[in-house]
């Protein structure tokens, strides 16, 4: 998959989708406001089998001090939930045991996505807690299952580059090719480390830009990579093809249960 490629796939899946869909929202159109400073920030954090622990750990970082004694690892089950590196993360609720009116309902991606993708029980989770949820949000192949749960229909969402414009539209999503994407109450961050500049945009949107710069600061967070690889367009094609071959079994999985 070469970069002129995909390019010209995003241009002709967003021309689709907007085509399908109508209007794009305006990014601010209806945006939830600031979380009242007198109370935590509410925050429920999915955890599946095959997730990309990175997804998820990177924000949690960022958003956990909006958040005492209020933030939620949420999975079918309590206990350790394995990555898809093999390290394991805790889940601290069960489905069930989650608040029903949340501030920020997050889903990281992972090579797990297609197997989420199918799971009734965590679909409809994600159904039944977004209607009552400030934020409704995703990092990576996280916003394929938001959009297998039906809730991008109509929405412009970024993922990750390998399914971002093949595998969105098939969910009802208006690919966009940005590192963070937030229309009317959802947000989505592009592949991976993308989580933490969602985060700290949302933070933003949450308490304002100086928690968010502050909460920068405490990080560290001043990226400065030793190589200019990451995007497709960046990598040149020795570098996307050896990327594709890697990512070939997620892309296939995803685009097969996207297209149930």
């Amino acid at each position: 998959m070469t970069s002129p490629d995909l390019s010209r796939r995003a241009v002709v899946a967003a021309a689709a989708a907007a085509a399908a869909f109508g209007p794009v929202r305006s990014e601010a159109a209806d945006a939830p406001g600031p979380i009242p400073q007198d109370r935590p920030v509410r925050i429920a954090m999915v955890l599946y089998p095959g997730m990309t622990a990175l997804d998820l750990v990177g924000p949690q970082a960022l958003l956990a001090g909006l958040a005492p004694g209020s933030l939620y690892c949420v999975a079918q089950a309590e206990g350790p939930v394995a990555s898809d590196t093999g390290l394991s993360l805790v889940a601290t609720h069960t489905f069930a045991a989650c608040p029903p009116d949340l501030d920020v309902l997050f889903v990281p991606g992972g090579d797990g996505t297609p197997d989420q993708m199918r799971d009734a029980a965590l679909l409809a989770f994600l159904r039944a807690r977004a209607r009552r949820t400030a934020w409704v949000t995703s990092v990576c192949t996280g916003s394929l299952i938001l959009g297998a749960a039906g809730l991008l229909n109509g929405y412009r969402a970024t993922s990750h580059w390998c399914v971002r414009d093949a595998v969105l539209p098939l969910l009802g999503a208006v690919p966009v090719a940005e590192r963070v994407v937030f229309d009317h109450n959802r947000a989505t961050g592009a592949g991976i480390s993308a989580g933490l500049d969602l985060a700290l945009a949302l933070a933003a949107r949450l308490r304002g830009p100086d928690y968010a710069r502050t909460a920068q600061l405490v990080a560290e967070y001043a990226p400065e990579p030793p190589f200019r690889a990451g995007t497709p367009a960046q990598a040149g094609l020795a570098i996307v093809r050896a990327a594709d071959a890697i990512l070939a079994p997620l892309v296939a999985g995803a685009t097969e249960a996207a297209r149930g």
